[in-house]
């Protein structure tokens, strides 16, 4: 077979008979070239897509893994803060005859024998709700830490965030983590780490000169005096000597907070526009909380009453 003038014919090897039969060069050549063609174009979609998804695969990787860091660092921080707080007993307490180790050592089988030893209330339990009529006791360190750790896991927050995360699941803000339950899952967690850390900063750096952070009730007075008193104590707390001052820890901690968490946010809300606007729904948020704790004992007394 003649391929054409100028065509360079090749034998194809394995056949029986003796009649040699011959192949156009060129035929050859082009359908090598339209082999590599489809195998070049097989390999390609693969190639993209593993070359796509890998980056946005390792930055949620990572994101999470800062996230948990995060959320240990400031449990192991607040811990050993308020462990570093030590409360003594004054020295009016004790017998004036008696020194400390010696009162220890004599009273300690009577108050053994007659006296139960009082147990502690576990960490997870919240507070008790205090009212301003009540004298003035100042937070302890054990207080702070209960406080900081139901402010941040405790049912009611919790619930918060989760309502939180599923709206912005819902209209699917930031887009970076999409409307799926993956994205739910990252909304909360860094919701979850803005408001552990700024529980942790108003906890701590408020026991350097003894701020409270804990709500006080007016259950006696009007309902419009309630509700300014829960304005009113979203920026003001009481001090060690029992009076209301500016809540400068809060200050310190709402922004901190919202600013120091955009080394960790998605590009698209770590910026000042958006911080400043999270400062304004973290005030907002300790303002519902105060709401919360003002009204919801009464509203549990009335509703939930026992027949």
């Amino acid at each position: 077979m003649d391929g054409g003038p100028g065509s360079e014919v090749v034998p194809v090897a394995g056949r029986k008979d003796t009649t040699k039969t011959e192949m156009p060069a060129s035929y050859v050549k082009q359908g090598t070239e339209t082999l590599a063609a489809h195998s070049s174009f097989l390999e390609a979609p693969c190639t993209n897509l593993s070359s796509e998804r890998r980056p946005a695969i390792a930055t949620s990787h990572r994101r999470r893994s800062v996230i948990c860091a995060i959320l240990l660092a400031i449990a192991f921080s607040a811990t050993g803060a308020v462990r570093a707080q030590t409360s003594q007993l004054p020295a009016d307490v004790l017998p004036s005859s008696q020194t400390p180790t010696q009162s220890t050592s004599s009273s300690a089988a009577p108050q053994q024998s007659s006296q139960p030893q009082e147990q502690k209330p576990s960490l997870l339990t919240p507070l008790k709700h205090e009212t301003e009529l009540a004298p003035y006791v100042p937070i302890n360190a054990r207080q702070r830490l209960r406080w900081f750790i139901t402010y941040t896991i405790g049912p009611s927050h919790l619930a918060g965030g989760t309502i939180s995360s599923a709206f912005g699941t819902a209209l699917d803000r930031p887009k970076e983590y999409g409307p799926s339950w993956g994205g739910f899952a990252d909304r909360f967690g860094m919701r979850l780490t803005g408001v552990s850390t700024g529980n942790a900063m108003e906890a701590t750096v408020g026991a350097l000169w003894g701020e409270d952070p804990r709500y006080f009730r007016e259950p006696r007075k009007s309902f419009g005096r309630r509700v300014r008193s829960v304005v009113a104590q979203t920026f003001l707390a009481r001090h060690r000597d029992g009076n209301f001052a500016p809540a400068y820890a809060r200050y310190i901690a709402v922004p901190g907070n919202n600013f120091l968490s955009n080394t960790w946010r998605v590009h698209s809300e770590a910026n000042v526009h958006d911080a400043i606007l999270r400062t304004g729904d973290g005030f907002a948020a300790r303002m519902a909380s105060n709401a919360f704790e003002e009204f919801w004992p009464d509203v549990k007394t009335h509703v939930f009453r026992k027949k």
